[in-house]
């Protein structure tokens, strides 16, 4: 799959890959971090940087994040997304540069065009001084050789949320009070200086002080990995590192669409407009950026992951849960305090596939098949797959939604688009599904293949699915034994 940083993943994972084998060893002290930080970047020449020595640096960086710690440069930050200060240095500071298009023109379109001195004539070209610029975009649109470009750097243009900015040296920055921990900015850095913080050690720690550690694996998870690779092949691997036992999250979708469906219910019969509740950079942005929309129309129904976990800690006490899947943003939702019996930890598909090969361990076909939620659970992974689930319960219970409007928003953009509507209160549909990843979970940052791909080998194994209903499914569950509020308290039954 290519990425901004297709040339730095291989490496990023080898990182991750040998601080599991020291975690596994019980010798991930100091002595042998620097030690490693010699080994990956052993010079005298550097592999990717201008020298080893910023090459080694950058390494102890990545070793802290695969830590699940901050970087040194950012020690107190709580943020799981990350900037790695040495990496960050190559690209341009200026937004508006001057090409060698530029002519040199008598009639100065550009410089007549700026009302803040930012444009001067230079030897050859004009200049821009970046001091005095205001980004407007006058002297681009001015110019009739279009010789004036914009140069946005590749994690600001990624942000949904303006989150990144940066410093007077360049060094790009992370604003923590807007960031919604979506990870886009991650791969979209071509130098890799952007990594979110990883939680592999601490999972190995539970394995290995003989706790139940069980994995919880995603709906995108199925045709992550091949057609040949079932959900029931995921769990043999699993298995085989150490972990108890694994359960498909699909079934948490099945629990959310049951009740949040009654959520829907409830407020269309009021009037009342409501967002899902299971993308948690959607929630994100809107705890921070719409936080009134979050008080008065978000759903209170937990996301499908925290319904497994609860499920999970309801019926197997003292277990640890692990959520695995293609999203950067679960870290922060399973590290929110306002949501108990969450994820205790969470990683990404690279993170687990480095995890496999500090054990050597494989992804095989096997012929056992496993299916714990109904197809509606399973395609939660998908633009429109929570709304077409939660209309599917409506439907179950002979509900009318004959003139139910909802509007499928996929992508931050599109996400920020709708609730700007909703907040001014111009939004003309009963419901938003919000998906902050284009094409839905499927298209996460950290998704293994291409969409086109994943989507090819996920419609050969979902065509495997029976048809089993959604609150059918869910009589076999104890449903009365946790809570699928957000706080934690109200214990009610889906019908």
């Amino acid at each position: 799959m290519v990425t901004n940083d297709k040339g730095l993943v291989s490496f990023k994972h080898k990182i991750m890959e040998e601080v599991c084998r020291l975690a596994w060893k019980g010798e991930l002290d100091e002595e042998h971090k620097d030690k490693l930080a010699y080994e990956l970047a052993p010079g005298p020449k550097p592999e990717y940087r201008c020298c080893v020595y910023k090459e080694r640096e950058i390494v102890r960086q990545r070793i802290r994040l695969a830590c699940g710690q901050s970087t040194t440069y950012n020690k107190d930050s709580k943020n799981i997304v990350q900037v790695i200060d040495p990496a960050c240095d190559e690209c341009p500071i200026s937004a508006f540069s001057v090409t060698d298009n530029c002519r040199f023109c008598i009639g100065k379109a550009c410089l007549n065009s700026c009302k803040f001195d930012a444009i001067h004539p230079g030897d050859v070209r004009m200049h821009i001084d970046p001091a005095k610029c205001k980004e407007c975009g006058m002297c681009a649109k001015a110019c009739p050789y279009g010789a004036i470009v914009h140069l946005e750097r590749p994690c600001h243009k990624a942000c949904p949320v303006g989150a990144i900015t940066y410093d007077e040296y360049g060094y790009c920055k992370i604003d923590e009070d807007k960031c919604i921990q979506c990870g886009h900015c991650i791969h979209n850095c071509p130098f890799g200086a952007i990594g979110s913080k990883t939680y592999l050690v601490q999972i190995i720690e539970a394995i290995k002080e003989g706790k139940e550690v069980i994995a919880m694996c995603a709906p995108a998870t199925e045709g992550q990995f091949g057609e040949n690779i079932t959900m029931a092949a995921v769990k043999k691997a699993l298995v085989k590192i150490g972990f108890a036992d694994m359960v498909e999250v699909g079934l948490g979708g099945d629990m959310t669409a049951a009740y949040e469906s009654k959520e829907w219910a409830e407020a269309y019969a009021e009037g009342k407009k409501m967002t899902t509740s299971c993308c948690p950079a959607f929630i994100n942005m809107l705890k921070k950026h719409f936080p009134e929309q979050f008080e008065n129309n978000m759903s209170s129904t937990v996301s499908p992951m925290c319904a497994i976990s609860r499920y999970l800690k309801a019926t197997r006490p003292g277990c640890v849960t692990v959520f695995v899947g293609p999203c950067i943003a679960k870290k922060s939702e399973a590290q929110d305090p306002d949501v108990p019996d969450n994820a205790d930890f969470v990683v990404t598909y690279g993170e687990l596939r480095a995890l496999m090969r500090s054990k050597d361990v494989e992804f095989e076909p096997v012929e056992d098949e496993y299916q714990e939620s109904s197809i509606w659970g399973k395609r939660f992974a998908t633009s429109g797959g929570v709304a077409n689930a939660v209309i599917e319960c409506m439907q179950e219970r002979g509900e009318d939604i004959g003139d139910l409007k909802l509007h499928r928003a996929a992508g931050g953009i599109e996400c920020k688009k709708a609730l700007t509507l909703l907040k001014m209160g111009k939004f003309p549909d009963d419901f938003i599904e919000g998906m902050v990843c284009p094409g839905g979970c499927v298209g996460g940052p950290s998704k293994h293949k291409t969409e086109t791909e994943i989507t090819k080998a996920r419609a050969s194994l979902l065509a495997k699915a029976d048809g089993r209903k959604v609150l059918e499914n869910l009589k076999n569950y104890p449903m009365d034994k946790f809570s699928m509020h957000r706080d934690g308290k109200k214990i009610d039954l889906p019908d």
